[in-house]
């Protein structure tokens, strides 16, 4: 079963119609209202993207104008697996509409993710049929690793960041995810940024622009390097 999801949107900084799409996927008990916020700070470094960032699947009870991908109410692997499995189907079918809108294709594509955000961007991403350009995930986890080499379809660059301080998903669940990955004949880019939180630091949001802006660069300029 899919649920119609969308969000918040930011046109592209130099107006017009937009060459790339950035698609921002938040946090347990968040909005796209909250992480939609990225999108200015980044704009300039990719003033022909469109970014929008869609609330998840299902409110949740205790936290007023929250949204979450599924619940959490164990830390168990495979229900976070079972969880991210079934919200799949809605994030699909929301990309699908947003890239066909646009008239993009998954090269002009990409998905940006916090803590659970960033487990929904790291279960889709390597799935799809076609790779996107790029997947940024902060301060998150890669979950149904044990069958991920059987299930991956696209291996796009990513770039993982955690906080050292976190509390809430500990910086190992990035080393872990990063060994998944390569276990599963892929790999990721990681950084640490010292002395964060359960949080995006200043080290992680310039990184992050930088990452992205280098692989969703218009297509001429990267014909013509």
């Amino acid at each position: 079963m899919t649920v119609f999801i969308d969000g918040p949107r930011v046109p592209p900084a130099r107006g017009g119609r937009p060459d790339a799409l950035v698609i921002l996927l938040h946090g347990y008990g968040s909005n796209g209202a909250d992480l939609i916020s990225l999108a200015p700070m980044w704009a300039q470094q990719m003033p022909g993207a469109a970014f929008v960032a869609p609330n998840g699947v299902a409110p949740v009870p205790q936290a007023p104008g929250g949204y979450q991908w599924f619940a959490l109410s164990h830390p168990d692997p495979q229900l976070l697996e079972q969880g991210a499995r079934l919200s799949a189907l809605s994030l699909d079918r929301f990309i699908d509409r947003e890239l066909e809108k646009y008239g993009l294709d998954e090269s002009r594509l990409a998905l940006v993710g916090f803590s659970q955000g960033t487990m929904m961007a790291l279960h889709v991403g390597v799935r799809r049929a076609r790779p996107a350009a790029a997947i940024l995930g902060y301060s998150g986890v890669l979950v149904g690793g044990s069958r991920l080499k059987e299930e991956m379809q696209a291996k796009p660059p990513i770039l993982l960041v955690h906080g050292d301080q976190d509390d809430t998903i500990p910086i190992t669940a990035m080393f872990e995810s990063a060994e998944m990955l390569a276990a599963s004949g892929h790999g990721a880019c990681w950084h640490i940024s010292y002395g964060v939180p359960h949080g995006i630091g200043p080290d992680g949001l310039e990184l992050g622009g930088a990452f992205l802006a280098a692989n969703l660069k218009p297509r001429s300029l990267a014909a013509a390097r």
